[in-house]
Parts: structure tokens; sequence; C-alpha cells
């Protein structure tokens, strides 16, 4: 018998049952909600990220230093894999995570997670060859050039500088015209990155790009008011090229040919003369200086009728920008190959009698 006072603590069956189905509600949402977030895992895990269609062949670039995500996404995007979180879960599940090399490759699109392991686990599958050219060289030598270091044709490249101005002329407006349709003159002196195999007509059109990017902001009023042309510039910054041996020089030198053009006097430069002889030769002799080939500047007037070789910035710019002086006339003087500058003929002859104790006499 219950003592007064005493109450009982007995939960009704009904509320029981209710707090039973209520925690079994909130299992089976919470198994729903581990359920879904596991489904779009999975499906994300296998869901192609880019529709490329397979069987493409496409260039990779994997730079130095990139991470293994960063190499996921890059192939993603490319279309050689489906999907970079599975690249980078099946990269750790074998091993091959921080294995993987830099470079460029040759892959094909939907080739899938383990070709592309092994692809980039051996390293890169594209060579790449790297050619200097140097400012001043001439068509020849750039084709000898790039034939020694690439393997591309030489005869082949050799031909489409020396006589393909009318198929790049579309591209490339200064080029209509263009003496004995030559390139030279317009192939721009750099460090070119080559592909091997790449064809002697796009190693032309690289170096004509480069010049159209080099000389995209050339100021050529200064030229222009002194009615010269692109061309015209391009053929005294080839001379300066020949002629001048410290580059602060070159505003000065062109200053004497922009001087001599405007009162009509030749320019008897040597270099002229030298471009049209065999490589090598050395001493001009009076048959050489007499003749009558248009680049002779010893006996034609005004400039020759093509670039002399291909010309860096600095001298292209020099060419449309000279400084303003009054010289006619500039000597060979210092050993640090600077040179002396005249505006008459006697002072000239000093300088003259200075090279040649220097240079001639010794």
């Amino acid at each position: 018998m219950a003592r007064r006072g005493a109450h009982s603590v007995t939960e009704p069956r009904t509320r029981r049952r209710r707090r039973g189905l209520g925690a079994f509600v909130a299992l089976l949402i919470l198994a729903a909600l581990v359920a879904a977030v596991a489904g779009v895992g999975w499906y994300e895990l296998y869901r192609p990220q880019h529709a490329i269609a397979p069987g493409k062949t496409v260039e990779i670039a994997i730079p130095k230093g990139s991470s293994t995500a960063d190499i996921a996404q890059t192939l993603t995007r490319a279309g050689v894999v489906d999907n970079a979180l599975m690249f980078r879960l099946k990269a750790r599940n074998t091993s091959v995570d921080g294995s993987l090399r830099a470079g460029t490759y040759q892959m094909t699109t939907g080739v899938g997670y383990e070709k592309a392991f092994a692809l980039l686990k051996k390293g890169p599958n594209i060579v790449f060859f790297d050619v200097p050219i140097p400012e001043g060289f001439t068509g020849k030598k750039i084709a000898a050039r790039f034939a020694s270091r690439t393997g591309v044709d030489e005869d082949e490249l050799l031909d489409l500088i020396s006589n393909g101005a009318p198929r790049f002329a579309p591209d490339h407006a200064y080029l209509k015209g263009a003496y004995g349709d030559s390139l030279e003159g317009f192939l721009f002196p750099a460090t070119y990155r080559i592909k091997k195999g790449t064809s002697a007509e796009k190693i032309v059109e690289l170096m004509l790009d480069a010049f159209d990017a080099q000389t995209a902001d050339l100021d050529l009023s200064a030229a222009k008011s002194k009615n010269l042309t692109l061309t015209d510039v391009v053929i005294i910054a080839s001379i300066l090229e020949r002629e001048v041996r410290l580059a602060d020089e070159y505003p000065l030198v062109s200053s004497v040919i922009y001087n001599r053009l405007k009162i009509r006097m030749r320019l008897q430069l040597d270099s002229t003369v030298f471009y049209t002889l065999p490589d090598g030769t050395k001493i001009l002799t009076k048959k050489d200086l007499q003749s009558t080939n248009p680049y002779n500047t010893y006996t034609h007037y005004g400039l020759p009728p093509g670039p002399l070789g291909n010309p860096g910035l600095k001298a292209i710019e020099a060419a449309a920008h000279p400084k303003k002086t009054k010289y006619l006339y500039y000597v060979l003087t210092g050993e640090d190959g600077s040179q002396t500058f005249a505006t008459n003929y006697d002072d000239f002859l000093k300088a003259v009698k200075i090279y040649r104790e220097k240079f001639v006499n010794k």
C-alpha cells in the first residue's frame, strides 16, 4: 500500500511508444543523410568533369613544382582523364603521388588514369631545342643554326628565307615588295624554343611574329618625317649591327647615316660591300669598292636595297630615332670599340691617323 504523499513515476505506455518512434525516425533521417553524402561523394569521384571527345591528341604542359592536385586539374581540363578527384585518389592508392614529372607531353584525350600515370612517371615525350639567334645574323646563318640545332632541312629553310616574302606578306604587310622576295631583316634575333619536328615554315612564322611583337610600339615618326619607311629603318639598323661595337653609339652612327642621306652624300660603308662577298672575306679590294652591285654604297647613293642581316631591337630603335648631330664621319679609334665622330673631313683624317697607328701600323 502506498504511503501518503507518494507519486507514481511510471511513464504512460503511449508516451514511451512515441519517443521510440521519434528516435527511429531520427535514425532513418541520419542514415538517409549519410547515404546521400556518400552518394554525392561517389558521384563526384566518377562524374566526368569535362565533356571532351576521346582520341584527340593534345599537348600538356606540367610546370615545375606542380602538385598532384595541379596535375589532376590540368589533365582533367584537357580531357586526358575524367575526374580530378579520382586521379588524386588513384595516385595516392597506387603510390605514384610525388613521382609524376614536370615537362611537356603529347597525350590523347580519354586515355585513362593508368596510362596517364605511366607517361608522367616516365617523363616528357616531347623534345624541345633552344636555338639562340644573335643580333645581326644573316638569313644564311640563321638557316644553318636551326638546321644544326633542330634537324630542320637547311635548304628548305634557307629557300623560305631567301624567297618567301610573297608567301608571308598577307600576314606581314611590310614584306610586300621586299627586295628579291627575301625575309632578310625581319627574322627577329632571340632564343627560340623549338619543338622537335617543327617545320621550316613554322620556324619562319615564329621569327616574323617575334618581329611584329617587338616592334609593335616602335615610333616611326622621326623616320617618316625623313620619308623613310619601316623597311628603311630595318636596313639602317642592320648597318648599325655591322658598323658599331658599342650599343651606346648606335644613335650616333644612325645620325651620321641620316645626315649623309639628307645632303645626298654617299654612305661609303664597308659593311654594305662585305655583305655581298663570300663569308670570311677580311679585306676589300679596289675592284670590290668599284663594283656596281646595288649594295655597294661607294658607287650608289642612298641606302642599299635590302637589310644586311637581322637587327635587334636596340639597333632598330636607334635607326628609328637617331641622335641629333652634325656628324658626317666616324672612325674606330678606341681599343674598347669606341669611335671618334667628326663633322668635317680634316677631323676625319685625324681620326683615321689614330686608327692606323693603333690598329694597322703596330
